[in-house]
């Protein structure tokens, strides 16, 4: 019996995991930016002492999960199971960093949802029961991606108003079956939304139609709406793509005004970083969750968020044969460690 399901696409977790410990790694460009702050480790260089900037977003990943476990104070035998994922191809990030470590690994591909999607399984995985220690990880890197979905750096190509930047940076939370910190209570699957966009430098509108899918799924299954939460946060929809979620919305009669905020115009300073439309990229919502929002909800600023990670299910091969950008949306209703 599915006890725990509500609904079409959500479930909750009576054993809510604990998000005990977090760690975040940011780049160059990432700490330039209104989150700097926060962040627990950063580099001035791209490559971060690699020779390429695959192996540079190796590194990231390895700099997250070590920094977890210090900070955790746990070894890698205690470790139960990781969920983690990235961009690049077969994503090597990922598989690359647990390589030799003993660490039981499941690798995940969600895209830019990757940290939600991470998150929702890692919930799952502690509640049934499965583990008592579970980490949630990803990446992304702006060279890295660049290279793979669009265009050699060194062509120079211009990128119009839509386009975003893709966030260099790892984020990595660690769930257990106890102990203090900011609690997963319930989570809502995405499904994957296609309305036929097909302009690669304009994924917040690709994804931004998913995001509101599960937003609205996740108020329907739950009996639950905006006032629930303190606030809204999608992954990295950019400007552009917050500004069509606020539009679905609104259609529906439903005012997110006030509670949404994403994490593509959160990471960057829109007006004195030349980003475009904001951050995307696996990173990007990793390392606001991982650097600032659960901060926020350990010390209380914070007592309730709905964290939905967007990813845009495109492939260079998809792109190159003309077809439209598929989106996704994974959300994970997380309460402060105060509440």
């Amino acid at each position: 019996m599915a006890n725990n399901k509500r609904g079409r696409q959500s479930f909750i977790l009576p054993q809510m995991p604990v998000i005990t410990a977090w760690a975040s790694v940011a780049g160059k460009k990432e700490s330039e930016g209104p989150l700097a702050h926060c962040f627990d480790v950063t580099s001035q260089d791209t490559y971060f002492g690699q020779k390429t900037w695959e192996q540079a977003e190796k590194q990231m990943q390895k700099l997250a999960l070590d920094t977890l476990m210090k900070k955790a104070g746990i070894s890698r035998q205690q470790v139960g199971l990781v969920f983690s994922g990235d961009l690049l191809n077969q994503c090597i990030g990922s598989s690359f960093t647990l390589r030799n470590t003993g660490i039981p690994h499941l690798g995940l591909y969600g895209a830019c949802s990757t940290m939600a999607e991470s998150l929702l399984l890692g919930a799952m995985t502690i509640s049934g029961g499965f583990s008592d220690r579970v980490i949630a990880m990803t990446s992304s890197h702006f060279a890295s991606s660049e290279r793979q979905y669009r265009f050699p750096l060194g062509y120079g190509g211009q990128r119009t108003p839509s386009a975003q930047w893709t966030v260099t940076g790892s984020g990595a939370a660690l769930l257990c079956s106890a102990g203090t910190g900011p609690r997963i209570e319930s989570c809502t699957l995405g499904t994957v939304t296609d309305l036929g966009i097909k302009d690669a430098n304009n994924m917040g509108a690709a994804m931004a139609p998913a995001a509101y899918a599960t937003i609205r799924a996740h108020f329907a299954d739950l009996n639950v709406g905006p006032e629930g939460f303190d606030r809204i946060v999608t992954g990295d929809l950019g400007q552009l793509g917050k500004d069509v979620l606020l539009e679905l919305a609104k259609r529906d009669g439903i005012s997110l005004g006030g509670k949404l905020m994403d994490c593509g115009t959160m990471v960057f300073d829109l007006t004195e970083q030349d980003v475009h439309s904001g951050g995307s990229g696996c990173g990007c919502s990793a390392i606001t969750l991982c650097g600032y929002l659960l901060d926020q909800l350990n010390t209380g600023k914070l007592n309730r968020i709905l964290f939905c990670g967007t990813g845009a299910l495109l492939s260079p091969t998809s792109t190159q044969q003309g077809l439209p950008i598929p989106g996704v949306c994974h959300a994970v209703s997380i309460i402060g460690g105060q509440s």
